[in-house]
């Protein structure tokens, strides 16, 4: 074979490869620029809507969600990238396999942290307790006021629970409490509007210097200057990290929560 026909086909085969290498990298783009396109709609679904700040921390869903999304993001992409070959007779059926083995994963992630947000934030004799979805005790929820007997698909809302007056129903959740974890507060039966516990609010509210105790001064000084209204705390007892309500007491009315430690 002569040689310029030689470097001719060289120069062919070199092109082809530069294509097909190209189209490779376009689609492994293109795939890495949808995935995180998506993935950033759902933190903002998630920390933004579902987790508001600081719930995402008082919860530890945080680094859970982030480590899955970073997990999907990369995964999906340089799947496409090991397969694409362009002319390839079943790239099609590849890529719609990659692509809905991807969203599948997103979709049970997304259902596994939306099964673990943040339902209620209840009144509870002396504090606020975070309940969470997969918490909430549904064996009454038929007794209960029709605002409580279903979750908000967006964010948390505020109630108040209210024991029940007989004693005997008191001690059986009492006992339950110790033995199964379900509280007053993950009643929905027992669920009354937050406007009802005004008084109690009032009564339990705790003074801000007390902060100073369990958090570095700075860390308070700081935050309570953004919220100038804020007059007292309530605790607010969470899964994974204890936060800070605050309150103003003359109203009664929440104002806050806040990433501050309500005790040691």
């Amino acid at each position: 074979m002569p040689l310029y026909a030689l470097k001719h086909k060289i120069g062919a085969l070199n092109w082809g490869r530069d294509i097909h290498m190209s189209a490779r990298i376009k689609a492994f783009l293109v795939h890495g620029l949808v995935s995180i396109i998506i993935a950033l709609l759902s933190m903002g679904l998630v920390y933004f809507i579902w987790y508001p700040a600081p719930l995402a921390v008082a919860t530890g869903v945080m680094h859970i969600f982030l480590l899955m999304l970073c997990i999907d993001v990369v995964i999906g992409p340089l799947l496409t990238l090991l397969v694409y070959k362009t002319g390839k007779k079943t790239l099609k059926l590849d890529l719609t396999i990659i692509c809905l083995l991807q969203l599948a994963a997103l979709t049970y992630g997304l259902f596994t942290v939306y099964q673990g947000k943040p339902a209620w934030l209840v009144y509870n004799a002396d504090r606020f307790d975070l309940v969470r979805i997969n918490e909430i005790d549904l064996r009454k929820v038929e007794k209960a006021l029709p605002e409580y007997q279903n979750v908000s698909f967006l964010f948390p809302n505020w109630v108040a629970a209210v024991p029940p007056k007989n004693v005997n129903e008191r001690n059986a959740i009492t006992f339950e409490a110790v033995f199964s974890g379900v509280d007053v507060a993950q009643r929905p039966e027992l669920y009354v509007d937050l406007g009802q516990a005004k008084k109690q609010i009032q009564s339990h509210v705790i003074a801000l210097k007390e902060l100073d105790k369990y958090n570095a001064k700075m860390d308070v000084t700081q935050i309570l200057a953004q919220y100038p209204e804020a007059t007292g705390f309530v605790a607010l007892k969470a899964n994974a990290v204890d936060m800070v309500v605050l309150i103003n007491k003359e109203k009664g009315e929440v104002v806050k929560i806040v990433d501050l430690r309500p005790w040691k």
